[in-house]
């Protein structure tokens, strides 16, 4: 079972501050490493899609959460 390494709590940014976030703490992150973003701005479920497709990285879950308030992503750092 994988365990989540960090949350990066992105809520209350617009864009591209969910993704600036996101970039950051994969910096930090060692390969394989899951990060979860949680995100307010309804722009993050196109941009974590594709970026993570541009990064290399895995985007593992996304989901709707609030009533579609709030957004959930879990990323794996390749």
């Amino acid at each position: 079972m994988d365990v989540i390494t960090r949350t990066v709590d992105a809520r209350g940014q617009s864009c591209p501050g969910p993704l600036v976030s996101l970039a950051k703490a994969l910096k930090d992150a060692q390969q394989g490493d899951l990060l979860e973003l949680l995100a307010t701005d309804p722009g993050s479920k196109s941009d974590v899609p594709s970026w993570a497709s541009i990064s290399g990285n895995e985007l593992l879950e996304s989901e709707i959460l609030a009533g579609g308030a709030e957004f959930r992503y879990v990323v794996r750092k390749v």
